[in-house]
């Protein structure tokens, strides 16, 4: 059983920088694609960023795209999501994923992640 863990959120301004981190624990991190994405009430978790299990393939929602940056590190099974030039509308539950089905391949789809962690509040006032 994988179990994932985020960190790293917070309180910030408009244009501020945070970066998210998601430990992971059980099974084999190294295997897995990560995923990050976001939620806000009423709304459907929606994708942010992905990375694949190597780090060698990235893919951003076009909403992040050039703000934000995803990264790994399977030394310390561990993956980051680097946020820069923040905006109010950034704000939501940001929760990191683990799909350990699709070995090789990266997606945009959150049913395609089967490993999900309990989130962390980011907040970006105006």
């Amino acid at each position: 059983q994988v179990q994932l863990g985020e960190s790293g959120g917070g309180l910030v301004q408009a244009g501020d920088s945070l970066r998210l981190s998601c430990a992971a624990s059980g099974g084999t991190f190294s295997r897995y694609s990560m995923g990050w994405f976001r939620q806000t009430p009423g709304k459907e978790r929606e994708f942010v960023a992905v990375i694949s299990w190597s780090g060698g393939r990235t893919y951003y929602a076009d909403s992040v795209k050039g703000r934000f940056t995803i990264s790994r590190d399977n030394t310390k099974n561990t993956v980051y999501l680097q946020m820069n030039s923040l905006k109010p509308e950034d704000t939501a539950v940001y929760y990191c994923a683990a799909d350990s089905n699709r070995l090789g391949s990266i997606s945009s789809d959150r049913a395609s992640y089967n490993y999900w962690g309990q989130g962390t509040q980011v907040t970006v006032s105006p």
